[in-house]
C-alpha cells in the first residue's frame, strides 16, 4: 500500500506518495492566483519536501480548472494605488532560500533552483503571468492538452518580470521568447510542445495519473545522488562555459564512484533486480 502523508496548509495541498511529494496550489475558484499566503506556503511545502529523506521529487501543480492564472488582482490593485510597501513585497519579500547556492538562485521567485531535488510541473490549466514563471523555474514541465499559456505583462502595463526575459530566450529561442512577451497571446498546449516550453503534452483525462507515474519511475528507479547532483550542474551550467562545466563534471566523477548508489546502480542491474537506491 502507498504510503502516504499530508499536511495542512491555508493555500495548497500537500501530500507525500511513494517518494514523491504533490504540492499543489489551492485556490481554484480564483484559479490559484499567487498570493502572499501561497507564497509562504509553497516555500514551507518546498522545505518539508526538501528535509524529509523519503521525498525523492517533487510536483508542483494547481486544483481544479488552473495551473495558476498569475498574480492576485487584489494584490495588484494595491500595488496600483500606490501602497509602496506591497510593491516592495512582490520584488524581494523573502530571505534567500539558500544562502550558500549561486547567487542567481536567491531572489524571490528564482529558488527553485535551490530546492535540492526535482521539481516537475504539472500544469494542469491556465498559467499565466507570475503563475508562468513559476513553471519556468521548474525542472521539468508537462501540461494537459487543456493547459494555456501566456506572459500577460504586456497587457497589464507591465515588463517581463522576475527573469523571465532570461528564462524563456533559453527555453523557446530568442524569436519566439519575443513573440510571447510582446503580444501576451494564448498559446494552446500543442504549441507550447512545438516552442519547447513544455516537454509533454496528456490528455486531461489522464494527466494526473501519467504526471504520478513519471515523478514515481524517478522516485524508485533512478539514483537519488544522481538526480541531486544532476540537478545543481544542469542549473550550475547555465552561468559556465563548456570547458567550465567539462571541469566541474571531471570534479564530481570522482565522488560518485565511491558512493553507495554507484555500487547499487551496478549490483542491481548484474543481478537482474529492482535497484534500491539509498541517496548515498
Amino acid at each position: 500500500m502507498a504510503d502516504t502523508e499530508s499536511k495542512t496548509y491555508e493555500d495548497i495541498l500537500y501530500r507525500v506518495e511513494d517518494g514523491v511529494a504533490v504540492v499543489m496550489l489551492n485556490r481554484p475558484d480564483k484559479l490559484n492566483a499567487w498570493r502572499g499566503e501561497m507564497d509562504r506556503d509553497v516555500r514551507a511545502a518546498m522545505r518539508a519536501a526538501s528535509d524529509d529523506p523519503a521525498v525523492k521529487v517533487i510536483i508542483l501543480t494547481g486544483a481544479g480548472k488552473g495551473f495558476c492564472a498569475g498574480a492576485d488582482m487584489n494584490m495588484l490593485q494595491t500595488i496600483q494605488s500606490g501602497d509602496a510597501s506591497a510593491s516592495r513585497s512582490v520584488v524581494n519579500s523573502h530571505e534567500p532560500w539558500d544562502s550558500t547556492a549561486n547567487e542567481n538562485f536567491q531572489k524571490q521567485y528564482s529558488w527553485f533552483p535551490a530546492v535540492p531535488k526535482p521539481i516537475i510541473a504539472g500544469i494542469n490549466g491556465a498559467a499565466a503571468g507570475l503563475g508562468l514563471i513559476m513553471a519556468l523555474y521548474c525542472d521539468i514541465r508537462f501540461a494537459s492538452d487543456r493547459a494555456k499559456f501566456t506572459t500577460a505583462f504586456s497587457r497589464r502595463g507591465l515588463i517581463a518580470e522576475h527573469g523571465i526575459s532570461w528564462l524563456l530566450p533559453r527555453l523557446i529561442g530568442f524569436a519566439n521568447a519575443a513573440d510571447l512577451l510582446y503580444s501576451a497571446r494564448v498559446v494552446t498546449a500543442p504549441e507550447a510542445k512545438g516552442m519547447g516550453l513544455v516537454s509533454r503534452v496528456i490528455p486531461a483525462e489522464d494527466f494526473e495519473r501519467d504526471v504520478m507515474a513519471y515523478a514515481k519511475m524517478l522516485a524508485t528507479e533512478v539514483s537519488p545522488r544522481s538526480l541531486h547532483e544532476m540537478k545543481r550542474e544542469i542549473w550550475a551550467a547555465q552561468f559556465q562555459t563548456l570547458g567550465q562545466a567539462i571541469e566541474a563534471a571531471n570534479g564530481d566523477m570522482g565522488p560518485s564512484f565511491k558512493s553507495e548508489d554507484f555500487k547499487e546502480g551496478i549490483a542491481h542491474y548484474m543481478e537482474k533486480r529492482a535497484p534500491k537506491f539509498t541517496g548515498r
